[in-house]
């Protein structure tokens, strides 16, 4: 640490079903070093009582980086659970928003497996500074180890990454890929991406794809280099060709009506200072949308007489089916179960909102 001897390398995350790069996880790098293996450094930094110190270095090296990353991509760094909230750790993220005016979007903070997590109370204090800040959350290696089921019902992440071992040979285990799809479901109804890391091979990315699998990562796809290293035209080719057999309302729900049938247009805005003149100006308006520069809703903004309620609300795609954008909204925290559905299209892009009352109103009517 002295010395400042370690580097970090890039290793591409990629967009399925369109074949393009959406984001790199920056990787502790040794060179110099007969010990390359990052894990051994971080546990023996962990024998010396170091590894707040060692883990936070690491990070202030792979952020060194992040004005320069590429438009439309997202960041992921690693960081130990029971670090969180040590002092060394907690001024990497003091540092970062600082340098982005209090903005930490673009970076997902990925809780590893380096110790189990003792408490989960503990952590949200520190889990609530990064994501009120724009940071998401992480977690790695789900379906091993301390990333079971509880771990991801308690930390409610944006981002589940599959652990590598489920990864290996999905194309050949009936067995894995079952639980490949289980955690897909589990996912999409807390409204978090899936990431299928440590892919390989052609068949198991041709596998995951099929199984609707929305990013992956992997030698297959590019390997940790420097940054912003892009895929291998061919493999994004190849992606972007494919037939994806996605769960969509037409396959897999014949004849049941989608969210469209409770769409409903409301005013936008790029900047949240705006919308209490949106209120105002309109007696009957009851909801503004917040976009960001490419039409892609960020928050839903609620008023109530002279209160604005800004909330992240839940996204769906218009074509979600009725009864799966219901059961998605229901499964929210209690205090997000009631708010609006943020409804967009294929490219993420705002068309309106979704009223729970209006959703249930189409589920039990034929007509709008």
């Amino acid at each position: 640490m002295a010395r400042d001897a370690f580097d970090s390398a890039y290793q591409p995350i990629v967009d399925v079903a369109r074949g393009t790069v959406v984001g790199y996880e920056a990787l502790a790098r040794f060179p110099g070093f007969e010990e390359r293996n990052p894990e051994r450094w971080f546990a023996v930094a962990r024998e010396h009582g170091c590894a707040a110190e060692l883990e936070a270095a690491a990070l202030r090296c792979a952020l060194r980086q992040r004005r320069a990353l590429p438009p439309n991509c997202f960041l992921t760094v690693n960081v130990s659970p029971d670090l969180l909230g040590t002092t060394p750790v907690r001024a990497v993220w003091r540092d970062a928003a600082g340098e982005g005016n209090g903005d930490l979007r673009g970076l997902v903070v990925e809780l590893t497996e380096q110790a189990p997590i003792e408490s989960y109370a503990d952590l949200e204090a520190d889990l609530d500074l990064l994501r009120s800040a724009g940071a998401l959350i992480a977690v790695d290696d789900a379906g091993s180890g301390y990333a079971g089921l509880q771990h991801l019902v308690r930390l409610r992440p944006s981002l589940i990454k599959i652990d590598r071992a489920l990864i290996q040979d999905v194309d050949l285990d009936e067995t894995k890929r079952a639980l490949v799809e289980m955690l897909g479901t589990f996912a999409s109804r807390i409204d978090a991406w899936l990431l299928a890391e440590g892919i390989e091979r052609a068949e198991e990315l041709a596998t995951l794809a099929a199984l609707g699998v929305p990013l992956a990562q992997g030698y297959h796809l590019g390997r940790p280099g420097p940054p912003w290293v892009p895929i291998e035209p061919a493999v994004g080719l190849r992606l972007a060709s494919a037939a994806h057999p996605h769960r969509t309302a037409e396959r897999e729900f014949p004849g049941e009506r989608t969210v469209e049938a409770a769409l409903e247009v409301v005013p936008t805005v790029t900047d949240v200072t705006a919308a209490p003149g949106l209120f105002r100006g309109g007696a009957h308006l009851h909801a503004v949308v917040l976009i960001d520069e490419r039409d892609r809703p960020l928050a839903v903004m609620e008023s109530t007489v002279d209160l604005y309620a800004v909330a992240p609300g839940l996204r769906v795609n218009v074509h979600t089916p009725l009864s799966e954008a219901l059961e998605r909204a229901v499964t929210r925290p209690r205090a997000q179960r009631f708010e609006p559905l943020l409804v967009t299209d294929a490219a993420g892009r705002y068309l309106g909102i979704a009223r729970m009352e209006r959703l249930i109103m189409a589920v039990t009517t034929q007509v709008p």
